[in-house]
């Protein structure tokens, strides 16, 4: 504190005129310290492959070996390379060529990475379009991306409504070409897909993601993983959601065996562990919301035991502490945390989840990944201290080429990077910190910070102390404004016992911040009309109407 005294007034002496947020807690020494010491990432890759080129490489390593299964369905690595080659050739003889767009509408099946394996050997990038989207938004997203072919399933034609060719992936009559390799076309710097996040306006925007951005992300001269051919990985996320194409190349790519999750069974956990066990799965990629489900299932179960040696975790904020018990009942199996962003190639930050980390409660997205450097800026994109809020900037070879025809959008998200002239950084909206040791605790969005009574308040603090209490299994805390405008925070929680307010509060009383009587607690399963009433008695579910 004594340093960035001193700073400051140095800052103010020499230049008594600028106004208080223009002063920095950090010296240019600090911040440059601070930017080489968090972000030593820099790391070679194979700069000159294409993603359809090293799984070609893999083809050709193990042509016997088990590429794709799926409800009994199984192609190998030959027969599967063939029939993207066969399909690519139909594509490139409608004339698609590099950064051509194609959709592919499809339903989970071994057709479907099919689909997108040819578009990439053809040379167009590929436009991911779930069936179940409504009609509305399908038409939107085959308008706005200008994709003059599409590839869909037979049952799915009168669903897209699409005036462009249409190729079918479950017609034998789209294999009739010649089933080697393609000559190649693409270059790194090429669309590899382009997947649509939804936007403020209430119109999605289509992300531009290049071939080499997913290359580096999968191999790099510092890669973090131990992938290889013995490896089973599920594909269990929609390929409209970036999480996806992690394990969509994840398993091909490094000789594994990609086992595709039906969609019944991807909404019921208890059949998508039956699934793990019988499919042996080693390398399992979920949402933390997910897989607290299948953390209940698991530990209920008393079956098989499983063979997952790696749970990555993505999408969404990681609560630590409820990964107590299944740490406990598989200590061998490693709990990777990554944040990450669509705009920066599904990924951005690793971190290892272990006894401490689940200990501290903390989220804790660890470091940024090979290849992508991290900023936590204030207002004025300057370095903040360590321990200080500030947004999250990503910087480095991930980043996507920008915004399908929003460059307005695009130059507000991707903006020039003050530390490394001639480069972009994306400008994410998170709020994070660095701690000591050069970690990443992520705090939320920006726009989940809310005032109450004076006090800024991060939603995301209120909700790690509360997941903190051993019998709360899971919490979320809004600002909800009551009847004069005021603002409440009302947590909302599900508990594996019956709590009373005192209990709580008990337990919360050195841990909570000053404004914790503010909170309001709710149990899952309250009844609205009680929770309206004065009088509610303290019991299961929890109301308290007065501070």
């Amino acid at each position: 504190m004594l340093r960035q005294f001193v700073c400051i007034a140095e800052q103010m002496i020499r230049s008594p005129y600028q106004t208080l947020s223009e002063l920095s807690l950090l010296s240019e020494e600090e911040g440059r310290r601070s930017l080489a010491a968090f972000n030593d990432t820099e790391a070679d890759y194979p700069r000159e492959k294409t993603i359809h080129q090293l799984f070609e490489e893999q083809a050709e390593r193990y042509p016997d070996a088990a590429a794709v299964e799926y409800e009994g369905q199984r192609l190998s690595y030959r027969e599967l390379n063939e029939r993207a080659n066969r399909l690519a050739r139909r594509l490139r003889a409608q004339g698609v060529q590099p950064d051509h767009l194609v959709g592919i509408m499809a339903e989970r099946s071994p057709q479907m990475v099919v689909g997108i394996l040819a578009i990439l050997k053809a040379g167009g990038a590929y436009v991911p379009i779930d069936p179940d989207y409504p009609e509305e938004r399908i038409r939107y997203m085959l308008d706005d991306s200008g994709a003059q072919v599409l590839l869909v399933q037979k049952h799915l034609q009168d669903k897209a409504a699409f005036a462009g060719s249409v190729l079918l992936l479950d017609d034998e009559a789209s294999y009739a070409e010649d089933g080697s390799n393609p000559e190649p076309v693409n270059q790194p710097a090429d669309l590899a897909y382009v997947i649509y996040t939804s936007g403020t306006t209430g119109k999605p925007k289509g992300t531009l993601i290049e071939h080499k951005n997913v290359v580096r992300l999968l191999f790099n001269s510092k890669n973090l993983f131990d992938f290889g051919p013995s490896d089973t990985w599920t594909l269990f996320h929609s390929f409209c959601f970036d999480f996806s194409v992690w394990e969509m190349y994840g398993a091909p790519l490094y000789g594994g065996r990609l086992v595709i999750v039906p969609a019944l069974t991807a909404k019921h956990p208890a059949q998508f562990l039956q699934l793990l066990k019988e499919r042996r799965v080693t390398i399992l990629n979920q949402t933390p919301t997910y897989f607290y489900q299948l953390l209940r299932e698991a530990l209920a179960d008393g079956g098989e035991e499983l063979s997952i040696r790696k749970v990555i975790f993505g999408g969404e904020a990681l609560a630590p502490q409820l990964l107590k018990d299944w740490k406990t009942r598989y200590p061998n199996t490693q709990l990777i945390n990554m944040y990450g962003i669509t705009e920066t190639t599904v990924h951005v930050t690793y971190k290892e989840i272990t006894e401490v980390e689940i200990e501290q409660g903390r989220s804790n997205i660890g470091r940024p990944i090979p290849t992508l450097k991290v900023y936590v800026l204030d207002a004025n994109r300057r370095c903040v201290p360590v321990g200080v809020a500030g947004e999250m900037y990503v910087a480095g070879d991930g980043l996507a080429r920008g915004y399908l025809h929003r460059p307005e959008l695009t130059a507000e998200k991707f903006v020039d990077n003050p530390f490394e002239p001639g480069e972009r950084m994306y400008k994410s909206g998170d709020l994070a910190r660095w701690a000591p040791d050069g970690n990443i605790e992520y705090l939320g969005r920006i726009d989940h910070q809310v005032k109450i009574r004076g006090y800024r308040i991060e939603l995301g603090e209120v909700e790690s102390q509360l997941l903190k209490v051993e019998s709360v299994r899971e919490a979320i805390v809004i600002a909800r404004e009551d009847g004069s405008g005021e603002k409440r925070l009302c947590a909302y929680f599900v508990a594996d016992k019956p709590l009373t307010v005192s209990e709580l509060r008990a337990e919360l009383s050195q841990e909570m911040p000053a404004y914790m009587p503010a909170v309001i607690l709710y149990s899952a399963g309250a009844d609205a009309a009680d929770l309206e009433r004065e009088d509610r008695p303290q019991g299961p579910c929890l109301h308290r109407r007065e501070a």
